[in-house]
């Protein structure tokens, strides 16, 4: 029974186009309370099933306009329902004010100051690995969280402090990923989705959830990373800015690509038309975040060479990438030799040996002092195929400089 209720719950909030946040101020104002005796967390436990509102059922049939027994009715849906972020917020909510904050007036001031340490970060990663980032940016999103916790602010203030720890754990879940923290990145990365979502910035959380779809795509965990990467895309379409659909479409076309068979590859190269499109209607008079500075053409064409590297497609895929490579600013070290790692291994599917030896000893030279643990598993990767070309002069002689280090 509970479970029924808490689907029709979501089914009429998601009807409305409303948010969790948004029924549990609906509900209270139904009941006649002042404050907030009902809050998100507990309406996404009634949709989730953990917990049945057993006393509350009467105010939220009417805070949602129907009766009681609508909400008690099992529904048969007419086709499985869309993923939805919902599913991989945190347990708990870490992101609850204290009851007794002791903390100063936060301001906008404060806030402004949050987003130019945070723009900041976002720029160090450009060409910093994670490695050299993770106890500096662990400190700043700690701080950020304590900030909102501790202080005492206005709701306004509040909503826009939890967008930029939002944005924070964008950025910091990147950065711990890359150092091969996966297990922290996460636990990062679903505190931001739920920032996000109580800031009712779905744009946000769309773009955080497929940070983590993108981890989860690559560290083993496919099946749950194409749903995530589904969900982020399905959640935020209806207000995302071009740039952003675009980015969900390449995080999709990724996950269908790593998912692997051959209706995935159908559905990856379908995904990489749709994000072609969204960019397309990209323009001046468009607005978008400021995160997305470095979503553009060219980051698609990353996107696509990687998907048909994937694909053992290198007829497709060592075009694009040289053109990639020709055009890339040679300061981002870890970024080129990620990518020298795709054309390394389109290189070895087009048996192409000696070239693909040359460009792997690039990735190598670049690589050694880079602490990225993405860099590091590209090495490892492009090291075992070359395997299959171990009787090649030139491969034959990387591999043993290799062995000799």
């Amino acid at each position: 029974m509970g479970s029924d209720i808490g689907a029709n719950i979501r089914r009429l909030r998601e009807e409305r186009e409303w948010s969790q946040a948004r029924v549990a101020r609906e509900v209270c104002r139904a009941a006649g309370l002042a404050g907030d005796p009902v809050g998100r967390q507990e309406v996404s436990r009634w949709e989730n099933g953990k917990r049945t509102p057993r006393e509350w059922l009467p105010f939220i049939a009417t805070a949602l306009g129907v009766t009681v027994e609508v909400l008690r009715t099992p529904q048969e849906p007419a086709e499985p329902p869309l993923p939805t972020l919902a599913d991989f917020l945190p347990e708990d909510d870490p992101l609850s004010p204290l009851e007794r904050r002791k903390g100063r007036r936060i301001g906008m001031g404060a806030v402004d100051d949050l987003q130019q340490r945070v723009h900041g970060l976002r720029l160090a990663d450009d060409v910093l690995a994670g490695g050299d980032l993770i106890r500096p940016a662990l400190r700043e999103l700690r701080s950020a969280v304590r900030l909102y916790r501790e202080g005492t602010h206005s709701s306004e203030v509040g909503r826009q402090l939890l967008r930029q720890i939002g944005e924070l754990t964008q950025i910091v879940g990147w950065i711990a990923s890359d150092a091969g923290q996966h297990k922290e990145a996460e636990r990062i990365y679903r505190l931001g989705i739920s920032a996000a979502r109580q800031a009712e910035d779905h744009t946000l959380a769309g773009n955080i959830a497929g940070s983590l779809a993108y981890q989860f795509s690559n560290t083993g965990r496919e099946s749950e990373g194409l749903r995530l990467a589904q969900a982020a895309f399905n959640d935020a379409r209806a207000e995302a800015p071009p740039k952003a659909r675009a980015l969900y479409l390449d995080r999709v076309a990724w996950a269908h690509t790593k998912a692997g068979g051959a209706e995935n590859g159908q559905q990856a190269m379908r995904a990489l038309g749709e994000a072609g499109q969204a960019l397309s209607e990209d323009s001046d008079g468009t607005e978008s975040p400021t995160y997305l500075y470095w979503v553009d053409a060219g980051e698609l064409r990353v996107m696509e060479s990687r998907v048909y590297t994937e694909l053992h497609r290198p007829l497709r895929a060592v075009p694009l990438l040289r053109e990639v490579l020709s055009e890339y600013d040679a300061t981002h070290t870890r970024e080129m030799a990620l990518y020298l790692s795709w054309l390394a291994i389109a290189l070895v599917d087009a048996n192409e040996p000696e070239e693909a030896a040359t460009v792997a000893g690039r990735v190598l030279t670049l690589s050694a002092d880079v602490a990225s643990e993405r860099t590091a598993e590209r090495v490892r990767i492009v090291l075992v195929r070359l395997q299959e070309y171990a009787e090649v002069p030139e491969v034959a002689a990387l591999l043993d400089e290799r062995e000799a280090v």
